[in-house]
């Protein structure tokens, strides 16, 4: 065997070392915004995986021009979601590619839980709404509310 195959065959008995350790740490406790109640709503993120308290989420799936992060959660249950966070906005003055991002304390609320259409034994909440609570971004208004994709 030459060195590249030797190293490449290594990297691969690494990764499916790694990849086998993981599959067996069901007795871990789940990690910040992974699903740990079936019960609870969940809140779908952008690559269709549902989430409970993430700490982030992107708003805007197609350009990533809009996030919520450093998300602390007061509220998760049946009816409805509430936290406190940071909604990070691309201004895209000039332009989206050269914008820079604004940062703007919000309030955010999940509502409207209903079955989720990948999966509907879990509920997943349908809308969202942002109150800017210390300047919001140029041309929004002081509440803004999103149906959430399903």
């Amino acid at each position: 065997m030459n060195r590249h195959s030797t190293r490449a065959a290594l990297t691969l008995c690494a990764a499916a070392a790694l990849v086998a350790s993981l599959g067996t740490a069901s007795g871990a406790p789940a990690s910040a915004g992974a699903v740990q109640q079936a019960e609870e709503p969940v809140l779908v993120d952008c690559f269709w995986r549902p989430a409970v308290r993430p700490d982030d989420f992107m708003l805007a799936c197609g350009d990533g021009n809009s996030r919520l992060a450093s998300l602390k959660w007061l509220r998760w249950d049946g009816d409805a979601a509430m936290a406190r966070g940071v909604n990070w906005v691309n201004d895209c003055k000039p332009y989206c590619a050269a914008g820079r991002f604004q940062s703007y304390s919000v309030t955010v609320r999940l509502e409207d839980p209903k079955p989720w259409k990948k999966n509907p034994d879990m509920q997943q909440y349908g809308k969202i709404s942002l109150t800017y609570t210390d300047g919001r971004p140029e041309g929004f208004p002081k509440v803004v509310t999103y149906p959430l994709w399903s």
